[in-house]
């Protein structure tokens, strides 16, 4: 039986990917203030863990998920606006490989 894939190990293997295939990566990390960790943005809470930009592939919002995480409100809401916007958005969970290297190659 296979060890389920963290979150980090999963978002490290997918960073990995898209920066040999050429893509540019953002992600905002956290940082420790205090005694507390926090991530310094203004905005709305539950933006994708990564936007992934290529000059012919195009920019890509992506959420990382292990097999049995869940969107929080503010990433349910982030989804259907991206979506509804028009953007591509993406969950991808460690069983979506080979999905994911097809749409970071540049297949749909």
């Amino acid at each position: 039986m296979k060890e389920a894939m963290d979150e980090a190990q999963w978002q490290a293997q997918v960073v990995q990917l898209a920066q040999t295939l050429g893509w540019m990566v953002q992600h905002t990390r956290p940082a420790k203030v205090g005694d507390k960790w926090m991530t310094p943005i203004t905005g709305d809470a539950g933006f994708p863990d990564l936007v992934l930009a290529h000059p012919k592939r195009g920019v890509l919002f992506v959420e990382l998920k292990t097999e049995t995480g869940r969107l929080s409100a503010g990433q349910v809401t982030w989804r259907r606006v991206l979506n509804t916007g028009g953007a591509e958005y993406y969950l991808w969970r460690p069983d979506d490989l080979m999905q994911v290297m097809k749409r970071l190659r540049g297949g749909e």
